[in-house]
């Protein structure tokens, strides 16, 4: 599929504006410029960005509750899904207040000059989601960082009560579900991909460490 065609199927399955869609042409130059100097995605996804990363992200902000106020982006990376959403909710969510985590200082800058280049106000942290303040957010996000049992406990560390976590996964999700529910209970949803028919977005909310067996 050729540039154009992704991006004219992008725009046919999120519906953005036309302010938005030149706010991600934009990311997608500076993603494509960076990626030569430092590992922001996979070179052989490079040609797939609009699919691969970009509705692939655009898809969790879609599921997420209509009512959140803030939202915390663990590990972004490249900025998926974190300011991919922040982009999106730029023009139709400008009350939700985003916060991206990323420990490398490069790719840190990097999402800081996408977003101020593209006009979207999303904080970033260069520091690792384990030695970060609890966020109290209503919605945690991460895509590709850790394990679901991990990600659970950043979860747990920086949910508000009541909030949703939001994790892509692919096609190991089922065994990564049962092994977090030995140390986790949480209630779970199972949001199909667009992207992918093996994979998943994980919809988290009532999480709770399990109680210790009595002796």
């Amino acid at each position: 599929m050729t540039k154009k065609l992704e991006i004219i199927e992008f725009q046919r399955l999120t519906n953005v504006s036309r302010e938005t869609l030149q706010r991600l042409t934009l990311y997608a130059d500076l993603l494509r410029h960076w990626t030569r100097r430092i590992n922001l995605i996979s070179a052989s996804t490079v040609d797939a960005l609009w699919q691969r990363h970009f509705l692939d992200s655009a898809q969790v902000f879609d599921i997420a509750p209509p009512q959140a106020r803030t939202w915390l982006d663990l590990g972004s990376g490249g900025g998926f899904p974190g300011l991919v959403i922040a982009v999106m909710a730029a023009e139709c969510r400008p009350d939700l207040r985003i916060t991206l985590v990323e420990s490398d200082q490069r790719k840190a800058a990097f999402l800081r000059r996408v977003a101020r280049e593209t006009g979207v106000g999303a904080a970033v942290f260069a520091e690792r989601a384990e030695a970060l303040p609890p966020q109290r957010a209503d919605v945690v996000s991460a895509r590709a960082l850790a394990p679901l049992d991990k990600l659970l406990g950043f979860a747990e560390r920086h949910l508000s009560p009541g909030g949703t976590a939001l994790f892509p996964k692919g096609a190991r999700a089922a065994g990564e579900i049962k092994t977090a529910r030995k140390s986790w209970q949480f209630a779970l949803d199972l949001c199909p991909s667009l992207t992918d028919d093996k994979a998943a977005i994980l919809k988290i909310t009532e999480l709770s460490r399990v109680s210790p067996r009595s002796p």
